[in-house]
């Protein structure tokens, strides 16, 4: 091989590629060693160099230098393949280191296909992916469209290839757009502490400053809102809550928790708990829908927040008290001290430390070791009887629904059953009047004299009583009006036929 020929061909890789031109002198001498060997034998010791500066190969088979003659019988077209082979992957290696020194920050290309939810993106020297499930919920890509997201996994595919997969949703891209738009966290003005984030629902970023004169909500919202719409914007309108920061929890816990008023935050550090109480007509506010709120501040707080009212916490402290009581073992001083700490149910006893719960309570390994299995068991029927407690009421909720569903259907068929069921009662009615007629005619033909007697007084009350029959004897009356119609329909038929006439 021409010497000449190797340092353009390094040089050219190393412009075209962004390959580093070390890797690839390593490449072709690796290519050329290889080849080496399988002309003098794969156990033949063969070293090959090639000189930086001028390109000249150099090569020794058992320690005695080779000629030029020697290294030119070397198989070409192997050495040929190797290189190529070397040279792929030390492309595919420059691509992940250039892509996993960005991971975490926002890179933008251009969509090429976007079917069946996953979208590839053109990011010049790769093709990346952008998952369904790395896409903000309700947003729509089409190809030819430029998107923007963070760098979320770099890995090898496929032989050479790099994998590089796209995000939309982590906490990261809010924190990388916040950064484009807001020069002051570059400057190190202000400062992101924390992000917990629902995609397309809502985000909490809680921000802080070194300088007291300076308000890093206010410097994060901009002017009339300028900042933070255009943050919104590129989330598909996803909401954003600036709270600001601060190392206390029971002052970090209430500002995550806006805009719901707190009166009072008890931490329970064992067992890293926060028990909020609120008013009553704070409690929906603080919890948030569907517990958004009070899930998004416990992310951004590292605190698990419970909420509740004051009457709440009281019956819990109760409950809490008699159930742990009943424990052997555990005397109401010990179950005093839990309920102190934060331990309300058998689900918080059964994960307790026993070193602390020992320090705590004097009581032995064994008898914790005890005492803890107890509350596992319970712990156990508790959420069994919960989860039959939820089907039950899944049930009738559903049966509910079906019955609602069907009352426009039902409505009819009850006025039907209605009637049937009067028919019902006058076919009683008829059968007890038959009845009753049955047991007279017995009674009677036991006294042929008294029957007799009441029939002929039966015969001539009706007579005396019955009316003649209109239908039989029609009045005077009704037979004039019968003769007047007549004779108007005649007079009628004759008035048409004089004017069909004339």
């Amino acid at each position: 091989m021409n010497p000449q020929d190797i340092l353009r061909y390094v040089d050219s890789l190393h412009r075209e590629k962004n390959i580093d031109s070390e890797l690839l002198f390593q490449a072709i001498e690796s290519a050329l060693q290889s080849a080496a060997k399988k002309q003098y034998g794969e156990d033949s010791d063969v070293i090959v160099s090639i000189n930086r500066s001028n390109g000249q190969i150099s090569a020794t088979l058992e320690g005695e230098p080779l000629g030029d003659d020697q290294i030119g019988r070397i198989g070409a077209q192997t050495a040929k393949q190797v290189i190529i082979q070397k040279v792929r992957e030390a492309e595919r290696d420059a691509l992940m280191i250039e892509y996993r020194d960005q991971i975490g920050e926002i890179v933008s290309g251009m969509i090429g296909r976007a079917d069946g939810g996953v979208a590839t993106v053109n990011l010049g020297n790769v093709e990346a992916i952008l998952p369904r499930s790395e896409q903000i919920p309700g947003e729509s890509l089409h190809a030819n469209e430029r998107v923007r997201a963070i760098v979320y996994e770099v890995r090898p595919s496929g032989g050479n290839r790099v994998r590089v997969v796209l995000s939309r949703t982590r906490p990261q891209f809010v924190q990388q757009l916040f950064e484009q738009e807001i020069p002051e966290l570059n400057d190190g003005v202000i400062e992101i502490k924390s992000i917990s984030r629902e995609p397309g629902y809502r985000s909490k970023v809680a921000v802080s400053s070194e300088d007291q004169q300076i308000d890093p909500i206010s410097v994060c919202v901009g002017y009339r809102g300028s900042r933070i719409k255009a943050v919104r914007e590129e989330l598909a309108g996803e909401h954003i809550d600036v709270v600001r920061y601060d190392s206390d929890p029971e002052v970090l816990i209430p500002n995550a928790l806006q805009p719901a008023e707190v009166d009072q935050v008890l931490l329970c550090d064992m067992i890293g708990r926060a028990i909020v109480l609120v008013q009553e007509d704070q409690l929906s506010l603080a919890i948030g829908r569907r517990g958004q709120n009070v899930r998004l501040a416990s992310k951004l707080c590292g605190w698990d927040i419970e909420i509740m009212t004051n009457a709440e916490l009281e019956e819990q402290i109760e409950r809490a008290v008699g159930g742990f009581s009943q424990i052997p073992g555990i005397t109401e001083e010990i179950a005093q001290s839990l309920v102190e700490q934060g331990y309300l149910s058998y689900d918080d006893l059964s994960v307790i430390e026993p070193d602390q719960f020992m320090e705590m309570s004097g009581l032995t390994e064994e008898q914790v070791d005890q005492i803890v299995e107890i509350a596992e068991q319970r712990a156990e029927e508790a959420e069994k009887a919960a989860a039959e407690e939820r089907r039950v009421r899944r049930d009738q909720e559903k049966l509910d629904r079906d019955r609602a569903e069907m009352e426009p259907l039902t409505e009819p068929a009850a006025e039907e059953d209605l009637s049937e069921e009067s028919l019902a009662d006058e076919t009683t009615v008829e059968e007890d009047s038959v009845a009753m007629t049955s047991d007279e005619e017995a009674d009677s033909e036991a006294d042929g004299e008294t029957h007799s007697e009441t029939a002929d007084a039966q015969e001539q009350t009706a007579d005396e009583t019955t009316p003649p029959s209109a239908e039989t004897e029609p009045s005077a009356e009704a037979v004039s009006m019968e003769e007047d119609a007549a004779e108007v329909s005649d007079e009628t038929v004759a008035a048409k036929d004089s004017e069909g006439n004339g």
